[in-house]
């Protein structure tokens, strides 16, 4: 361009990639990971939510950039009515919810029950108290409503989503806060953290916490056999 020509309003620069910003970690404790503080590798970062990418080089406020958002997302999937019954010239509908959970949401959720950090805290979690059969089945739900590629999914959003799935079904909100003992111990620096990431979470699902028992089953159905689905907490005396 011409040293004399003006530069065209609103014509933005491609940010450039920086190899010494960091992202902030996960973790900071230098603990020995135990029962009481698992250890979050801070070299594994959690995959960044379309609000943080968009804010980091943007004027905008977060209520634009929400705004401008809500008009990329591509349509909800829409309910449709099937026939149930047939009875003369008499028929009856039923209302057949459309699901946004595919194949590749429980590929996922899969990869994640193998990271040694989740299979540790799956199996501290005795009691159930935040990990039974429905707040896992909610915890797919949440990640086909995110909006992230299978393979971005982490360590981190697996503990994000089961603590909104907390969050919104249990009366008793002291069993959330086992979350925070397990991964951070007693390490209180890194729950705004969380909770910031918690927050972006919630803002990808547009805040579409609530999962119908008729989604639940449905994503059990998916693998019946599965053996997360045998954590029923009202099996346990």
């Amino acid at each position: 361009m011409a040293s004399g020509q003006a530069r065209p309003p609103f014509e933005e620069e491609s940010p450039q990639p920086s190899t010494t910003v960091r992202s902030p970690e996960v973790v900071v404790d230098d603990e020995v990971p135990g029962p009481s503080a698992a250890w979050i590798d801070p070299s594994v970062q959690p995959q960044s939510l379309d609000l943080k990418r968009k804010s980091e080089w943007s004027d905008e406020s977060e209520e634009e950039l929400e705004e401008e958002l809500e008009l990329e997302r591509a349509p909800e999937p829409e309910d449709t009515w099937v026939v149930e019954m047939l009875c003369g010239l008499k028929m009856k509908l039923k209302r057949k919810r459309a699901s946004s959970v595919l194949p590749e949401h429980h590929k996922a959720f899969n990869r994640l029950l193998g990271d040694p950090v989740v299979q540790k805290f799956l199996a501290w979690d005795k009691d159930l108290r935040v990990s039974d059969k429905y707040l896992l089945a909610m915890v797919i739900a949440y990640f086909s409503r995110a909006g992230l590629f299978s393979w971005q999914y982490q360590r981190i959003h697996f503990f994000l989503a089961l603590y909104v799935a907390s969050d919104m079904e249990e009366d008793n909100q002291a069993p959330k806060q086992d979350i925070f003992s397990f991964l951070y111990g007693k390490n209180y620096s890194q729950r705004p953290l969380f909770h910031k990431l918690r927050y972006q979470l919630l803002c990808s699902m547009r805040w579409r916490t609530w999962v119908s028992p008729e989604e639940m089953e449905e994503i059990q159905a998916y693998d019946p056999e599965h053996w997360v689905w045998a954590r029923d907490r009202t099996l346990i005396s």
